[in-house]
């Protein structure tokens, strides 16, 4: 295994501690607010400390992006860390949060963990090596036909100039699907793309953070990624269309027909 994957998991699972063990005192927990529905939690701050002070003992050199407390300065490696993605979900009690770390090298994705500390699932990724689900190789799904897919989603909550294009996107693939799920951590969504949970997954104005690790984690489980113009700027954008190849082909001009002028770009 890859060095700087190992303490990418080694991160993860520091981070997965600090949010178990405060799973149960959800009533103590000083929150703040970030913006309209956007929450931050001493639990967070906690993780990504955790995940920080790791990264930063192996690789002193290194950049860091952190969803909370920024950006850290370095060389050509940059870290992407949301150190808990889904905090509405976790503050709520509801099950379905994650830890993502991604590494960036000159620009392009190299390393990719998400942590699941609930369900302890391991999703790993090494460019050119393949993706893994608890050390065992995952691929995306074999659906080909629309009608039978399986698609996951996000609400554009932080950016509400998206919302009529989300609900006409929404409303197009509704139809035509076997389902739309909005489990409310993107983190996660884009790793159960890569292991055949989820056949296809679009949102609008998302943080390199909530996609950077799910991104590589789909590439290297055989599924295709892109931003709306089906260029790879999705990390700048925060517009994502991902899938396997052929759902992912069945939806992208769909999804296209639906966009403002600028959003087409």
């Amino acid at each position: 295994m890859h060095p700087m994957l190992n303490t990418a998991i080694k991160a993860a699972r520091r981070a997965g501690k600090v949010i178990l063990r405060h799973a149960n005192q959800l009533e103590r927990l000083t929150i703040e607010t970030k913006g309209r529905n956007d929450f931050v939690s001493e639990v967070d701050r906690q993780a990504e400390t955790q995940i920080i002070n790791v990264i930063q003992s192996a690789y002193p050199d290194h950049a860091i992006l952190a969803e909370e407390s920024g950006r850290h300065q370095g060389n050509d490696y940059l870290w992407i860390i949301d150190p808990l993605d889904g905090t509405t979900n976790y503050l709520h009690g509801y099950p379905q949060f994650a830890v993502a770390i991604a590494l960036q090298r000159c620009g392009r994705l190299e390393q990719a963990v998400v942590f699941d500390p609930l369900r302890n699932e391991l999703f790993t990724a090494c460019r050119g090596s393949g993706a893994q689900l608890n050390e065992r190789r995952m691929r995306v799904s074999q659906v080909g036909s629309l009608k039978f897919a399986l698609l996951a989603t996000g609400f554009p909550f932080r950016v509400e100039k998206y919302l009529d294009t989300w609900i006409d996107t929404f409303r197009v693939l509704l139809t035509r699907t076997s389902g739309v799920r909005r489990a409310g951590s993107a983190a996660l969504d884009l790793a159960h793309v890569a292991c055949g949970r989820l056949d296809g997954f679009w949102e609008f104005g998302l943080s390199p953070w909530d996609i950077a690790a799910g991104c590589l984690l789909i590439e290297e489980a055989g599924g295709l990624i892109s931003d709306l113009a089906e260029g790879h700027d999705f990390l700048e954008t925060g517009n994502v269309i991902a899938g396997n190849p052929q759902i992912y082909a069945k939806i992208l001009p769909l999804i296209q027909h639906e966009l403002p002028q600028d959003l087409q770009r």
